[in-house]
């Protein structure tokens, strides 16, 4: 019944001209492989704290998004897509690289002051579709790193403007004072602190736009991870006010933005050319009440492993490729996409080992096509706390965050009035949690059937001992590979995260 995680063992394709009495196949539009698929443009966008429930097609109440709604209609619907972390830079490391953050090193967030990021050996899914001869861009928040080796120029991209961290690493952070202004940043120069966050996503929506039609002859690959929602919040006055409260004002912005860069790859004839996948970096982070996102039917949110932190919304669109109104109820993650892009894209695969797999098939294939992922570990920093196969669901015991009384309102988080200035010290999840306005909680061994039971309520493990029995055997895997502090486990096959001097 179950599998151990599989591994994509590296392919290199290569792409070349082939004549024939049709004559010869454009480079910059088809590429050799065991299919002979066309070569399409990537457009992945990737919102900040966006929760499972905050998109229309997946439940929004509210607010509404009747781009991403169009756009699923036009597409296929994932329901069940996990990031593999629940926190903004171990997710970002794992979409990057197609691994789970842990195999490269990288967990939580990083800050202003962090000396570390992406390692120069790790090729990046923008480095892989590069040598390809795709135009790269980013436009957003990157967030492997802001030291010079860490920026997105060094590692594949052609253009950049956006911020290295999040945007409350910044004079505006909720809680935390005395942080230095928050850059923006244009390729490596830093061109304005302290930007104006209610401009962002018009602005990168904006560069988006800008540099689809300066590549409409060439394949393109667009990553725009906008800034919002993340906390603190804005909206641009055109939207502000549109909704019962900020945070839709926020979400509708952003809606109609990816509308706009949809429309623009329409309008080019590009629509048949073009992949175009949106998803989440996270679950909402749910302290923050008012200005925080929903996870719908799911339990709990960012920074914890329940359904809630690491299931996102997941949609996406390529004309002629991908079926009208198709819904995928299968497992599949953020770490599958490179693999899958760089066989589309007739890419070189990285000779490091991969988590990811090609889910081709799973993307273009009718709504009973079966995933190719038999298994998914879900890891908070270096701690292994649950795997998935199948509709199964197996949490070892840990300890992990729930909201510590009422959510917060007005941009501030639960329990601020009686934040005191020690808590600023802390580290850990304990540290976490008095800042953030979270309390501490532990599970015990848990089992979980998602399929029957989403918001994971009902404990079985008691009832099905052989089902425990089989994710166990999972969790020792992924201990013995990935490794496990809270089992005092140095896993075997992590490569080390990248590192600089301190200022």
């Amino acid at each position: 019944m179950f599998q151990g995680l599989r591994l994509v063992r590296p392919i290199v394709w290569f792409v070349t001209f082939l004549g024939c009495a049709a004559g010869l196949f454009d480079r910059a539009s088809r590429a050799v492989g065991a299919d002979d698929v066309p070569r399409p443009n990537i457009v992945l966008i990737y919102a900040d704290d966006l929760g499972y429930g905050d998109v229309g097609c997946f439940g929004a109440q509210g607010f509404q998004t009747p781009r991403l709604d169009r756009l699923a209609a036009e597409g296929k619907r994932f329901t069940s897509f996990y990031v593999a972390q629940p926190v903004c830079t171990a997710s970002r490391a794992a979409l990057m690289t197609g691994c789970y953050s842990n195999r490269v090193s990288l967990y939580g967030a990083l800050n202003h002051q962090s000396n570390i990021g992406i390692h120069p050996d790790e090729r990046l899914l923008p480095e892989l579709l590069h040598d390809a001869g795709y135009a790269t861009a980013i436009f957003g928040k990157w967030h492997l790193g802001h030291r010079a080796a860490f920026l997105p120029t060094r590692h594949g991209f052609d253009e950049f403007l956006g911020i290295p961290y999040s945007n409350d690493n910044g004079p505006l952070h909720p809680i935390m004072r005395d942080i230095p202004s928050l850059p923006l940043i244009a390729n490596e120069e830093t061109v304005e602190l302290d930007p104006d966050q209610a401009l962002f996503t018009r602005r990168f929506t904006d560069r988006a736009i800008q540099f689809v039609e300066r590549n409409r002859e060439r394949p393109f690959f667009l990553y725009l991870p906008h800034v919002m929602p993340h906390v603190p919040i804005f909206a641009s006055p055109k939207f502000k006010g549109r909704t019962a409260r900020l945070y839709g004002d926020v979400v509708e912005e952003l809606d109609a933005g990816i509308g706009e860069l949809v429309d623009a790859i329409d309008r080019l004839g590009l629509a048949e050319r073009t992949l175009i996948v949106f998803a989440s970096d996270n679950g909402p982070f749910l302290s923050y009440g008012d200005h925080a996102g929903s996870a719908g039917k799911l339990r709990e949110g960012k920074l914890t492993t329940w359904e809630g932190g690491v299931r996102v919304p997941c949609v996406m669109r390529w004309k002629g490729s991908i079926p009208s109104g198709s819904v995928s109820h299968e497992i599949a993650s953020t770490i599958d996409l490179l693999p899958t892009f760089m066989r589309w894209a007739g890419a070189a695969q990285p000779t490091a080992k991969l988590d990811g797999l090609d889910i081709r098939e799973l993307i273009t294939g009718p709504s009973e096509t079966r995933s190719p992922r038999q298994s998914f570990y879900f890891y908070a920093g270096d701690e292994l706390h649950a795997v998935r196969s199948g509709p199964w669901k197996l949490h070892v015991p840990h300890e992990y965050l729930t909201v510590a009384a009422e959510p917060g309102q007005n941009g501030k988080p639960s329990n601020f009035a009686n934040l005191k200035p020690e808590s600023m010290s802390l580290s850990g999840l304990r540290g976490i949690a008095s800042r953030h306005g979270y309390r501490v909680v532990a599970t015990e061994l848990a089992l979980y059937n998602l399929v029957d039971d989403p918001g994971e309520q009902q404990n079985i493990a008691e009832k099905l001992p052989a089902v425990v029995a089989e994710l166990q055997q999972l969790v020792e895997q992924a201990r013995v590979d990935l490794g496990d502090s809270l089992t005092k486990r140095r896993g075997a096959n992590v490569r080390p995260v990248g590192s600089v001097p301190g200022p």
